[in-house]
Parts: structure tokens; C-alpha cells; sequence
């Protein structure tokens, strides 16, 4: 029998019961991928996270209940926060290489401070059933990886009942709903059920999309940030160039065991 140690926690929060649910597996060397995707899938959280320490760094995947992912903000947050507080750690910098490139994690007091690539949206053609899956009146739609959807407050973002079966036809990896915030800079909810994941509760990698986005439109490059479904979560935000940077907190929920 093979013991695997999994952690459960709560990311950019730092409230249990709050901010997006994390498992974080650490592994002596990487398992198949089909145990990789069960153990997922057996989770049934948004994301299951797996790091193998190599030297000085540590390789890192995502894993959703229905495949693996090329980025994941929480899980990375919710990845440092378990080194850091329950493997001993030291020093205030850790290398994570990705399927993304080298992500890099620093460490400011309780705050924990994610460096990812940005991925601005540009004008796109909307597939034609993303509006009406959608509801209310958009006022803008772009594309990056996801499709970035702009409403004119936050109080439609919050109001949004998606229809999840019309989303899974949509033509890119998931949907972005964004909106100028009333205590924040911005709002954004994220949808993507075609990979396993309705609504996701706080989203690192939709943030790679929304800073640059909102640093045009406010003109500045220090953003705070809420996502605003049912768990919700906050992020501190920054724009460096082709980088972003998004720091939270993190709240462990659980210590555990999986036996294979």
C-alpha cells in the first residue's frame, strides 16, 4: 500500500469556509497520470495540485476533476502555503516549474505573493451562444485563453445565473464575468464547466487576463481585486510589464492521508 499525505486548503482567504479549496499532495516521485487524474477526481474540488522537489525548485501540475491544467493561481498559493507552514520551508522564495514556466512564490509576513505571465485579451469574434448562456447585457468581449466578459456593475456580476450546459459549448477554455467593483477595483466571477468546473470560487490564472486589463482601464498598476461568488476571495494585485503579481492569504482546512 502506498501513503500519499494531502492537504486541504483554503486560498485567498484567510476565513475557513471561504476563498477556493486547494488539495496539495506532495510527492517523493510522480505517479501515472491516471492515479494523478483519480485522485482529482476523487477530490472533487476544483483543483488538486501535485509537487516533486528537484534541488532547489519543485515541479508542479493541476489537476481538475476532468483533466490536467496548464495554470492554476490557488493551488499554487495553497502549494507554497503547505511548504511553508507545514513542510518547513525555509527562506521567503520558492521555484515552481510548470507547465506555464518557472512560477515563483514569495513570502511577505502572511501575505503570499504569486508571480505569473500575463495574458491580456484582445478583441474576438463571440461565439454565438455565449451571451444567451450568459444572461444580462454585456457591455464588452474579449479573448485570451478564456473569454473576458464586461458588465457594467457589480451587482449584474453577482445577479449572473448561467446556463452550465450552454457554457460547455463555448469555444474556449472557460468564461471571465468582470465588472468595476463598489469596494474594489474590480469583481469577476469564472466559469468553466466543460473542464469539471462550474463556477470556480477564486481564480489565480482568470487574474493573469483581468490585471492587464483593468490596469489599462484604471490607468494604474496596483489593483485590488475581489471575486464575487458564493465562497469569494480577495486579491492584492500588481502589473509589471508581461508579469502579474497576486497575493493572498490561505487558511488550512485539513491534514490527511490517501492510501493507494
Amino acid at each position: 500500500m502506498t501513503e500519499i499525505p494531502i492537504y486541504q486548503v483554503d486560498a485567498f482567504t484567510s476565513a475557513l469556509f471561504s476563498g477556493n479549496p486547494a488539495a496539495i499532495c506532495p510527492l517523493k516521485q510522480w505517479l501515472p497520470d491516471d492515479q494523478l487524474q483519480a485522485i482529482a477526481a476523487e477530490n472533487n474540488l476544483s483543483e488538486t495540485a501535485y509537487f516533486v522537489r528537484d534541488g532547489e525548485r519543485y515541479h508542479l501540475r493541476w489537476f481538475t476533476p476532468g483533466c490536467e491544467v496548464d495554470l492554476c493561481g490557488h493551488a499554487t498559493l495553497a502549494s507554497a502555503y503547505v511548504l511553508f507552514n507545514e513542510l518547513g520551508e525555509n527562506g521567503d522564495l520558492l521555484r515552481f516549474q510548470t507547465k506555464s514556466g518557472e512560477l515563483l512564490v514569495k513570502r511577505h509576513g502572511d501575505l503570499l505573493a504569486l508571480n505569473f505571465p500575463a495574458r491580456p485579451p484582445s478583441a474576438v469574434p463571440a461565439n454565438a451562444g455565449l451571451v444567451e448562456a450568459l444572461s444580462g447585457k454585456p457591455q464588452e468581449v474579449l479573448g485570451a485563453r478564456d473569454y473576458l466578459v464586461r458588465y457594467g456593475t457589480e451587482d449584474e456580476v453577482r445577479a449572473l445565473n448561467p446556463n452550465m450546459e450552454a457554457l460547455k459549448q463555448i469555444d474556449r477554455f472557460a468564461v471571465i464575468v468582470t465588472a468595476r467593483g463598489t469596494d474594489c477595483d474590480f469583481v469577476s466571477r469564472f466559469f468553466a464547466p466543460a473542464k469539471g468546473v462550474p463556477e470556480d470560487p477564486v481564480t489565480g490564472s482568470a487574474h493573469c487576463t483581468l490585471i492587464p486589463y483593468w490596469a489599462e482601464k484604471l490607468g494604474k498598476t496596483t489593483l485590488h481585486a475581489r471575486q464575487v461568488g458564493r465562497r469569494g476571495g480577495e486579491l492584492f494585485c500588481k502589473l509589471n510589464g508581461d508579469r502579474v503579481e497576486m497575493a493572498g492569504h490561505a487558511a488550512l482546512f485539513l491534514r490527511g492521508t490517501i492510501q493507494l
